[in-house]
C-alpha cells in the first residue's frame, strides 16, 4: 500500500512537472505535450521507489540492527555538530564570497558527521565518564537520593558478621537484600556439593538472624536488571540507579563497583580498622591455645582475632599468660603480634 502511494506520488508529481516544462517550452504542438506529460509520468511511475522506498527500507533495517547507545550517541552528536557550525556561520559568513557562501555549509556537514561518529563509536565511554563524575556527589546529596538504602550482596550474608554489624546501630537507612541475591542463596542451599551446600544454609540462617535481631529495617527488594546475567553487574546496576553504597567482601565486587563510581562498604576493612592498637613495649595478657611454627613457639589470638606468636611459648600451652608485645607485623591477611612471656623465659 505505501508504495502504491509512492508510486502515485511520483507519477503525479512528474507529469504535471513535465507538463509545466513543455508548456513553457511552446513547443506549439498538444500532442508532444501530453507525450510528454504521460512520458515523465511514466518515469516518475518506474524510478520512484529506488529514490524513496528501497533506501527507506535499508536506512530502517541499518537503524534496527545497531545498539542504542549507537543511535543515542549518533544522535546527540549529529545536534551538538549542528549548534557548533551554527555558532561558526556568522563569523564565516563575513569572509569574502565565495568563501562566505561555502564555508558555512562545509562546516555544518564535517562538523555534523565529526559529532555523529565520536559520539556513536565513543557512546559507553562518554556515557561511564559522565556517570562517574556525577556519581561524586556531596555525601548529602547522595544520602538524599539513596533514601538511606544499603545493598547487601551473597558474600556478606554467608560471612554472617553484618548480623552483628547490624545491632550495633552504625549502620543508618535500610538494609535491602534484592530477590536475585535471595534466589542466588537458595541456589547455593541446593548445590549437590556439600561445602557450597553448607555456606549457602549459612546464608540463610544469617539472613533470617538479620530479619528478627537487626535494629535497622531489612527489606527484600524485587527491582532487578534483567538484561543483565551476572549477579554482580546486577547489584552494581541497581547500586547506580538507586545512588546508594554496597555492603561486600567480594573483593572482585569491590574492584568491579569502584571502577563504576559505586561506593562500597567492606566489611573487611571495617574489621581491620577496628581492631585494637598494639605497639612494641606493652603488655597483654593471653591463653596459649596451640603450638607454633618454630621451635618452642606459642599462638594465641586478642579477642579480635588478632594472632599473637610467643617466643618460648610452647611450655605454657593451654594456660593463661602475661606477654611482653616486641614486634607488629602487618601482612595482606592482618595483623600479627610477636611477643616473649612477661617473666623473660625464652
Amino acid at each position: 500500500m505505501v508504495g502504491l502511494l509512492f508510486r502515485g506520488a511520483g507519477m503525479v508529481g512528474l507529469g504535471l512537472a513535465g507538463l509545466g516544462l513543455t508548456s513553457k517550452a511552446n513547443w506549439g504542438n498538444d500532442l508532444w505535450v501530453l507525450v510528454a506529460s504521460l512520458g515523465a509520468a511514466a518515469f516518475g511511475l518506474l524510478v520512484t521507489p529506488y529514490l524513496t522506498i528501497y533506501p527507506l527500507r535499508r536506512l530502517a533495517a541499518w537503524l534496527k540492527s545497531q545498539p542504542a547507545h549507537v543511535l543515542v550517541g549518533g544522535t546527540v552528536g549529529l545536534v551538538i555538530g549542528l549548534i557548533i557550525s551554527a555558532l561558526l556561520a556568522p563569523p564565516l559568513s563575513f569572509l569574502p564570497k565565495p568563501a562566505s557562501m561555502v564555508l558555512p555549509l562545509v562546516a555544518a556537514l564535517m562538523l555534523s558527521y565529526l559529532g555523529a561518529v565520536v559520539t556513536a563509536s565513543r557512546g559507553p565511554e562518554i556515557w561511564q565518564s559522565i556517570n562517574s563524575f556525577l556519581s561524586r556527589a556531596p555525601a548529602e546529596t547522595h544520602r538524599a537520593t539513596s533514601n538511606g538504602r544499603v545493598i547487601l550482596d551473597t558474600s556478606t550474608i554467608i560471612d554472617g558478621r553484618i548480623a552483628d554489624v547490624s545491632q550495633t546501630g552504625f549502620i543508618p537507612g535500610t538494609l535491602v537484600i534484592p530477590r536475585f541475591v535471595l534466589d542466588e542463596l537458595r541456589h547455593i542451599a541446593d548445590s549437590p556439593e556439600s561445602t557450597r551446600r553448607n555456606r549457602g544454609r549459612r546464608g540463610l540462617e544469617m539472613l533470617a538472624r538479620l530479619q528478627k535481631e537487626s535494629r535497622v529495617p531489612v527489606n527484600i527488594a524485587d527491582a532487578d536488571a534483567p538484561d543483565v546475567v551476572d549477579t554482580d553487574a546486577k547489584l552494581v546496576r541497581l547500586a547506580r540507579q538507586w545512588h546508594c553504597p554496597i555492603i561486600t567482601n567480594d573483593f572482585n565486587l569491590n574492584r568491579v563497583a569502584e571502577l563504576q563510581g559505586v561506593r562500597v562498604l567492606n566489611i573487611n576493612e571495617l574489621a581491620n580498622a577496628v581492631k585494637t592498637i598494639v605497639l612494641p613495649g606493652e603488655e597483654l595478657s593471653i591463653r596459649i591455645i596451640q603450638e607454633g611454627k618454630e621451635t618452642g613457639q606459642g599462638v594465641g589470638f586478642l579477642d579480635d582475632g588478632t594472632m599473637v606468636v610467643v617466643e618460648g611459648g610452647r611450655r605454657y600451652l593451654n594456660t593463661q599468660m602475661d606477654i611482653l608485645v616486641t614486634r607488629v607485623l602487618q601482612t595482606a591477611a592482618g595483623r600479627m603480634l610477636f611477643a616473649t612471656p612477661k617473666s623473660g623465659v625464652v
